[in-house]
């Protein structure tokens, strides 16, 4: 039987807060094992393409968290307009929880290394489809069009990802709450229309 990989978790959690809170170029390799608890012996063992061969790991689990929570809301929500609203509440305070220091792990590394980094940008590429296609699926639940439906999943998710940065920059829930409010307005007056 194979070994349990011990360290291989933990390296991509300290990942991917440190990546979430101080972006990728500044953290080091020695944050990871310091905040992990790894072996340094254990990021080469896991990683032996290097620190983007983390970054890779961390947006795939960061994708992985978030694609669970957007799940988790549509299938509590009645409406996309009510699962955007819920998603901003926990947004906003995660954020305002964090002091504003943290964003989001996918959006920070994927600034610094996409596109040059191809297997990043697919990890990206990957955790943002799956966001896009659980809001799609919900969309289209509530009576829109396949084609429509995949345009404003794309709109909520790249607004919700400016947002987030507008409310680490400004320090304030703001941001994300009038961008959430103003999409569910947007969405549900539309539905009324059809």
């Amino acid at each position: 039987m194979p070994a349990v990989p011990k360290h291989r978790q933990p390296i991509i959690n300290a990942a991917v807060t440190l990546f979430r809170r101080q972006g990728f170029a500044r953290t080091g390799l020695n944050d990871i094992v310091d905040v992990s608890g790894a072996p340094k012996g254990s990021l080469y063992h896991y990683f032996p393409e290097g620190k983007s061969s983390i970054a890779v790991a961390a947006v795939e689990e960061a994708g992985r968290r978030v694609a669970e929570t957007v799940a988790k809301l549509a299938e509590d929500c009645s409406s996309v307009g009510d699962l955007l609203r819920a998603h901003a509440r926990l947004l906003a305070g995660w954020m305002q929880g964090s002091g504003f220091r943290n964003g989001c792990p996918i959006t920070t590394v994927l600034l610094e290394l996409a596109p040059r980094e191809r297997a990043v940008s697919e990890a990206g590429r990957k955790a943002y489809a799956a966001r896009i296609s659980i809001l799609r699926e919900k969309l289209i639940a509530d009576g829109f069009a396949r084609p429509r439906a995949d345009s404003l999943a794309v709109l909520c998710t790249s607004a919700l990802q400016g947002a987030l940065i507008q409310a680490r920059v400004e320090r304030s829930r703001r941001p994300i709450e009038v961008t959430a409010t103003e999409l569910a307005r947007l969405i549900e007056a539309e539905t009324e229309r059809r």
